[in-house]
């Protein structure tokens, strides 16, 4: 399993994403001005359950971080995650109402 840090940001996809052992995880997003969507996480079968959906959410929080965005999770389980790791979130501003 990667380090963190090959956790790339592709904006032309609108995706955080980790390619490896022939597979793609991905969280797409929307940006919208200061406001950084999170809209689907997928991971792979063969890779869930070893935090690469965790880590994925983060690459979003560090990006929300250096940019002074706001994330707003629609994706269940970004939100879920979000929402299971507070001491994550940092200085983030989280709009929580934007779940729908």
């Amino acid at each position: 399993m990667a380090a963190a840090d090959d956790i790339v940001d592709n904006p032309d996809k609108r995706r955080f994403e980790w390619v490896g052992d022939g597979h793609l995880a991905q969280l797409q997003y929307h940006l919208a001005g200061t406001r950084l969507t999170l809209v689907h996480t997928e991971v792979p079968d063969e890779l869930a359950g070893k935090g690469l959906g965790g880590r994925l959410v983060r690459a979003a929080l560090g990006r929300a971080a250096a940019e002074g965005l706001t994330i707003v999770p629609t994706c269940p389980f970004a939100r879920r995650w979000l929402t299971e790791h507070p001491d994550e979130v940092g200085d983030v501003t989280i709009d929580w109402s934007g779940f729908g």
